[in-house]
């Protein structure tokens, strides 16, 4: 065999095992191309005339784990990555780029330029309300400003979501085109294969069909098994009706054989990388090259095959172990975000009356959402469904919130408005020199000032500044012109305080002395006490029940009871009365003895009525008896006072007589 053609049988066996063994990876890597999510499979190869080995995994995974991002990263072939964006305007830029300019994008970057956006605002949020804080506002009155990057960011987001799906149909389309095409190529080598002749004349056709199988990417995934095999069958046909040097074919043998076995060397040592993610993606390589490795001798087929598709397996074990383990988590996630959906749905915002009701549950929620931002994904079809109801919760919160201090604020301002009256009201009087009236009005004014509810803090200090300073304007001026009056009261009050310290030595000393000594002295004092002056009007009710308390021990312990007080202040009130005055008081007190003394002859015969067996009797009779006592004792210092009455008569006749004399 020439040269020429030993060429071009090396370059037909090569294509003929390239063709014949190819067969999809993890159900066709056009669909894992065009998927958003790693497919959680196995690797399915095939080899001519070997026997097909179907995926030990499911063909297709659930999409939307945590491990999305992992699966869409670009591969060692793939581009450096941009920079990441340190600014929300390089998020929108990076956006607007991938929207305007037909850049390549995977959905994790997107994701990852969603998460820095949102981190960035958040950021931006945090550092307002910080700034606000700082300013003197209170925290529960931040309101964050609107976004006006948000828009535009949500609207360039949904852009490139239209496009990518305009691209999936694309794709789609282009997929139907090269099934039909390739089917085609399919009975075309069909015919070429039926017979020793008709493939030695059709040699050239061939080698260019499989040129233009190679160029032929993307088909549907679930035809690519099928066309594969039917490819293969009729490309081994057309290939044992070849008529070519079997010297050439055992060199290529070899040669194919050397490099599977280098493969499935390769392929085993996967067991040894740590991450399955990264074992996964190497062994889709080396599919790729076993795929476009040329055969090897009938009776090796098998053995190699065998071989690699065992190391296969073990790395589709763990990598199928890995998803897995994600999904449970997944799972565990989404009782975890469940559990905290329904804290916030079952907090009860009408019994939050205060600005600290608020603000204490403000802190419990805003603990909440931090802790949701601990838990990792949720299942792709539950992970959208469980962040709305969640972000509803809030919201239904934090805008109960928002009218809470809403309707607050305007408290707060008819709080000021009335307040600032207040302030122009003590401003007006400040200059007055009518010190008592009004220092009266003042107080007044101070009175109704603490009536009024609160203003807003940022102008809470100045209102009330403005207010004391014009009341202290007013007390100081006013201190100023009636100092000599309040040293006089001052001086009153030294004397009232030696009245009392009297009282108590007195009190010391007086069960050693006679009770009518005690008697005179107590009333002495009192005389003393009532002839000093006005004391300091904040302290003249401290100093007088101090004085009273002193009185009443006073009498209690050395036995002077109140009737007896009553007796003496009348013997000393009745000095004073004379002639027809004194007269009409002793007939005062005769009327006043006789009604009392029928009052007690009254209730004396009503006790007789009363059964002395009967429970509700005697209750009756104690309560009569202790009525009849009292009256008893009004009728005996009636009859004292009746009794200085007439002796004072008696002294005044005995004195007109010895006048006449």
């Amino acid at each position: 065999m020439d040269e020429k053609k030993i060429t071009e049988t090396e370059e037909v066996l090569n294509e003929v095992a390239t063709n014949a063994e190819e067969t999809p990876i993890a159900g066709n890597a056009s669909a894992e191309a065009e998927s958003e999510t790693p497919a959680d499979v196995s690797v399915q190869v095939e080899e001519s005339a070997e026997p097909a080995a179907e995926a030990e995994t499911p063909a297709e995974a659930e999409a939307a784990t945590p491990a999305e991002a992992e699966a869409e990263a670009p591969t060692e072939e793939a581009a450096e990555p941009k920079p990441q964006p340190k600014t929300k305007e390089e998020v929108v830029e990076r956006l607007r780029e991938i929207a305007h300019d037909g850049l390549q994008v995977t959905r994790p970057e997107l994701e990852h330029l969603k998460q820095i956006y949102y981190h960035l605002h958040a950021a931006e949020t945090a550092a307002a309300r910080d700034k606000f804080v700082a300013e003197g506002g209170a925290p529960e009155e931040f309101m964050p400003e609107p976004d006006p990057l948000e828009e535009k960011f949500k609207a360039e987001m949904e852009l490139i979501k239209e496009l990518r799906a305009k691209e999936a149909a694309s794709a789609e389309e282009q997929k139907q085109a090269n099934l039909k095409r390739k089917l085609e190529i399919i009975e075309l080598v069909k015919a070429f294969g039926e017979s020793p002749e008709t493939a030695d004349k059709n040699f050239d056709t061939l080698k260019k069909l499989q040129a233009e199988w190679r160029e032929i990417k993307l088909v549907p995934a679930e035809n690519a098994t099928e066309l594969w095999k039917n490819y293969q069958l009729y490309i081994e046909r057309f290939y044992d009706q070849l008529h070519l040097n079997h010297e050439a074919r055992m060199y290529d043998f070899r040669k194919n054989l050397e490099k599977k076995l280098e493969l499935c060397e390769k392929a085993e040592r996967l067991t040894d990388v740590e991450d399955p993610i990264t074992a996964f993606r190497q062994l889709q390589v080396l599919h790729q090259e076993y795929r476009e490795t040329g055969p090897v001798e009938r009776d090796k087929r098998e053995e190699v095959w065998t071989r690699f598709k065992e190391a296969s397996t073990a790395v589709n074990k763990r990598h199928q172990a890995h998803f897995e383990g994600l999904k449970a988590q997944e799972e565990e996630n989404l009782q975890r975000k469940t559990a905290l959906c329904e804290r916030m749905e079952t907090i009860d915002l009408d019994v939050l009356k205060t600005f600290s009701d608020w603000d204490k549950k403000t802190k419990e929620v805003l603990a909440t959402q931090a802790e949701w931002k601990t838990i990792g994904f949720t299942p792709r079809k539950m992970n959208a469904k469980i962040f709305e109801r969640f972000r509803a919760a809030c919201d239904r919160f934090f805008q109960r919130k928002a009218e809470f201090f809403k309707a607050s604020r305007e408290t707060f301002a008819t709080n000021l408005e009335a307040k600032n009256k207040l302030v122009e009201e003590a401003e007006a009087l400040k200059e007055s020199t009518d010190w008592n009236s009004t220092a009266n009005k003042l107080i007044a004014l101070q009175r109704r000032w603490k009536e009024t509810g609160p203003v807003p803090h940022k102008v809470s200090e100045a209102v009330w500044k403005r207010f004391s300073a014009a009341c202290n304007y007013f007390f100081e001026k006013k201190e100023e012109a009636t100092g000599d009056q309040r040293r006089e009261e001052e001086e009153n009050l030294a004397q009232k305080k030696g009245v009392i310290a009297e009282l108590e030595q007195l009190l010391a000393e007086g069960k050693d002395k006679a009770q009518e000594t005690v008697q005179q002295a107590v009333h002495e004092l009192q005389e003393k006490w009532n002839a000093i002056g006005h004391v300091p009007y904040r302290k003249k009710d401290k100093v007088y029940k101090k004085y009273r308390e002193v009185l009443d021990r006073l009498y209690e312990e050395l036995h002077i009871s109140a009737r007896r007080r009553n007796v003496e202040n009348f013997r000393r009130a009745l000095t004073e009365k004379v002639g027809s005055e004194l007269a009409r008081e002793r007939q005062r007190l005769q009327t006043l003895f006789e009604a009392k003394k029928d009052e007690v002859q009254t209730y004396e015969t009503n006790l007789s009525f009363f059964s002395s067996k009967s429970a509700t009797g005697n209750s009756l009779v104690e309560e009569v008896q202790k009525k009849i006592a009292r009256l008893k004792g009004d009728l005996e210092e009636i009859g004292e006072k009746l009794r200085a009455a007439r002796q004072k008569e008696r002294e005044e006749a005995a004195a007109e007589e010895a006048g006449e004399e």
